[in-house]
């Protein structure tokens, strides 16, 4: 019976363990950009588009090439934040590859 109250134990450690990198992630903001640096987007670590950045050389271009720009800029940060958010996470699960909303059964 030690042998499952210790994996118990460990399983509770590394709970907590991942509670306080999940609430690293969330205070972490990333930037995002496209064209060149036309357009920048910033996220929170829960993915709230917190600003966007758009430049006078991007303002002269039609609506529909900004919007592009704008996804693709927010496509960026997103990219940059799962990546940040991964090494976060792997700090405290030993190189895991766990989901950033993994959570244990107790």
């Amino acid at each position: 019976m030690t042998d499952f109250s210790e994996m118990l134990s460990k399983a509770r450690i590394m709970q907590e363990k991942m509670k306080e990198a999940q609430d690293r992630i969330k205070k972490m903001e990333v930037e995002g950009v496209s064209g060149g640096d036309l357009v920048r987007v910033k996220l929170s670590g829960d993915y709230e588009l917190k600003e966007i950045k758009i430049s006078e050389t991007a303002r002269k271009e039609s609506q529909e090439i900004i919007n592009d720009l704008i996804i693709a800029a927010f496509n960026n940060a997103r990219e940059n934040l799962k990546k940040k958010s991964a090494e976060e996470l792997s700090k405290f699960t030993g190189g895991l590859n766990l989901p950033t909303d993994f959570k244990l059964p107790f």
